[in-house]
């Protein structure tokens, strides 16, 4: 069944458009057809990134360090590559 999709508005701003789509009234199922969508890749992309603080307990930040040098890695790339893997299994066994 093909059902009819609304037009999406003409935007002046980024910051309008933006608006528009975090609106909780807004779905974009009325708009697009996702089921036409395809995967798209941006290998130049750069991700951004933000600095954080947080606080660990001297000896959980001690037992990173000394794991990340058995691996010869900087320990932050460690924390970032542990956190990535839990993320990844969260969302797989979220489904």
């Amino acid at each position: 069944m093909n059902k009819q999709l609304k037009a999406i508005p003409e935007f002046t701003t980024e910051a309008e458009e933006r608006a528009f789509w975090e609106a909780d009234d807004n779905d974009s199922t009325e708009y697009l057809d996702w089921s036409l969508a395809k995967q798209s890749s941006f290998p130049n992309l750069k991700p951004s990134t933000q600095s954080i603080s947080i606080r660990l307990p001297a000896k959980l930040l001690e037992s990173i360090k000394v794991e990340a040098n058995r691996r010869d890695i900087p320990y932050q790339a460690l924390i970032k590559v542990w956190l990535v893997e839990k993320m990844e299994e969260t969302v797989v066994g979220q489904r």
